[in-house]
């Protein structure tokens, strides 16, 4: 018996194409939160059009800046989260703005994916799962999220996961298995490792028949490099759009109706057996 993904009831399958606006930026240590969130407010009335911003991985704070993470969390009501809602309403589009340090109310830190919608309410928030050991003070600092969902938004039934979630390929089934028909990926991904990125963006797409748009930060924060090459793929594989290693903002028009074309003339979702059966099979 089959179990193939849920339809969403807020599916835009045969919605009008969206234009979808990349926006790669570096987080120099030299540059304060305050600096930057009014420097990427002025990248984003500069490239006015898009129907959706997405932005990277806890790109006001600077993710390798381990030591002041205390010092710059900040509630789902603090500085990042406002300027995009403020943006979201001039603009008259959604924003991701990637991810925050989030001080929840019992006081333990996240790192917690936002999206914004047109009106300016946060429409979907996420917190990282999966928080990173490797050459990484992430996994001590911070406080792994417990809940992952599916929301409606202009881009149709849409999931956030972050940077390092890439790797998991159980949660993109569960993602898959609620209705998801886009994935949105905020990173801050070394550039050591960038050929994996470019490998499991892809990847998840063409597994799950879905569209992945993830956002990398780039430049250098200490003495890492980071990866940019912010791409969008199709529910085929196929890449739409790459940007290279620097500050970058670009605009894509995204189709759709892609997802549920692709689902029905390669139905290899429809053939997927669920986990349980995969796990009664005999050694």
């Amino acid at each position: 018996m089959s179990s193939p993904a849920a339809q969403h009831p807020n599916s835009l399958a045969t919605a009008q194409p969206r234009r979808v606006a990349l926006v790669q930026i570096a987080s120099p240590r030299s540059e304060s939160r305050e600096e930057r969130i009014a420097r990427v407010a002025g990248l984003l009335r500069a490239h006015p059009g898009a129907d959706l911003y997405v932005l990277p991985e806890l790109w006001s704070a600077g993710y390798f800046s381990f030591e002041r993470y205390d010092e710059l969390a900040e509630t789902l009501a603090g500085p990042t989260v406002a300027m995009a809602q403020h943006l979201a309403r001039e603009l008259g589009a959604s924003i991701h703005l990637g991810s925050i340090i989030e001080r929840a109310a019992d006081g333990a830190l996240h790192n917690t994916a936002v999206l914004v919608d047109a009106t300016g309410e946060i429409a979907q928030t996420y917190r990282k799962i999966h928080v990173f050991g490797y050459q990484s003070l992430e996994s001590e600092l911070l406080t792994p999220g417990t809940s992952l969902g599916v929301s409606s938004s202009t881009l149709g039934p849409t999931a956030s996961i972050t940077c390092y979630d890439l790797r998991f390929p159980g949660l993109w089934q569960e993602l898959s298995d609620r209705g998801a028909e886009t994935v949105i990926v905020p990173a801050a991904w070394p550039a050591a490792r960038r050929e994996h990125w470019r490998v499991l963006t892809q990847a998840r797409a063409i597994e799950h028949q879905m569209w992945v748009v993830a956002v990398n930060a780039c430049g250098a924060q200490g003495d890492v490099e980071l990866g940019g090459y912010s791409r969008i793929v199709d529910p085929a594989g196929v890449v739409l759009a790459e940007l290279g290693a620097d500050e970058e903002v670009r605009i894509v028009e995204v189709d759709l109706g892609r997802s549920a074309a692709v689902r029905t003339e390669f139905p290899v979702i429809a053939d997927r057996l669920d986990a349980a059966r995969y796990r009664g099979l005999s050694a």
